[in-house]
């Protein structure tokens, strides 16, 4: 065996490297020489095209029967609100299971884990069916309305994410709540100034990885939104796939482009803390 140090060790590492970072940019590369080819069609579509346009970024906001712009910020209300109060939620329902001892606290953690192994799609029928009944009663939560969909995705969302921010909270020490119990302070207050601080990697990693999982959802919106200003980006951009889809491959190129940009960017303003997050509460010590 050689050493890691070897001239041929750094050599083959640092080879490894770049073939595994061309073969996960040559998507983004390939989508971009789409995006701004003239020809506007997948059959002829190559790595470098033969005629550049910026056309297809421009038709993205000027078209009306195809609002981008709704779509895009409906997306973003959908995934950034749900974020939210996912983190808000589970917070408080790891601390629960983290710090108090209660009958049934077993049980419940069991039912969360089971109720995450079945997909959520098997209840699609029960979700649409709860949703239009709820319609009748309030029709700004029902079919077809962002927070009908946001509440959808809640449910499917707080299992998973308690028993990831559990396991974070186990490692803080108990001794810190206890010397703020002892100075007067209550649960909630020693909870919001002392446990939520020491907390954020974790937070920040349920935060974005709802976000993405949200943002980029499909299925659920299709069905539960049926109107074109009220669709999501993931719905939107299907319309450009349907029908003469051959016709509007560039801009279904430039719309992803510019939809991968909030992610982008919320990726890389969490990125110091996503380790910390993802890791330490893997760990109970």
């Amino acid at each position: 065996m050689y050493s890691k140090h070897t001239l041929l060790g750094s050599i083959t590492r640092h080879l490894i490297i770049w073939i595994m970072i061309a073969f996960s940019l040559f998507p983004v590369v390939w989508i971009f020489s789409a995006s701004i080819n003239s020809t506007n069609s997948i059959n002829t579509q190559r790595l470098i095209p033969k005629s550049l346009t910026w056309e297809n970024y421009k038709n993205l906001f000027t078209d009306p029967l195809e609002p981008y712009g709704f779509w895009l910020v409906n997306s973003l209300i959908v995934a950034t609100t749900t974020a939210l109060f996912t983190v808000l939620l589970t917070a408080l329902a790891a601390y629960a299971f983290s710090r108090f001892k209660f009958w049934g606290r077993r049980m419940m953690l069991l039912t969360l884990l089971l109720v995450q192994m079945f997909p959520q799609m098997l209840a699609m029928v029960a979700i649409y069916l709860l949703l239009y009944k709820i319609g009748k009663i309030a029709p700004w939560m029902g079919l077809n309305t962002l927070i009908g969909l946001i509440i959808v995705y809640l449910g499917g969302a707080l299992g998973f994410n308690t028993w990831l921010t559990k396991g974070y909270f186990d490692t803080v020490p108990h001794s810190l709540e206890e010397s703020a119990l002892v100075d007067g302070a209550s649960h909630f207050q020693a909870f919001v100034h002392i446990i939520l601080p020491l907390s954020k990697p974790i937070l920040a990693t349920i935060f974005v990885l709802t976000f993405i999982g949200i943002y980029s959802e499909y299925l659920f919106a299709s069905i539960l939104l049926s109107s074109l200003h009220k669709y999501t980006l993931g719905v939107g951009l299907n319309l450009f796939l349907s029908g003469q889809w051959s016709n509007k491959w560039g801009i279904f190129a430039a719309g992803a482009l510019m939809g991968s940009l909030p992610v982008l960017i919320i990726f890389i303003l969490a990125q110091r803390l996503l380790v910390s997050g993802l890791t330490r509460g893997s760990v109970k010590e």
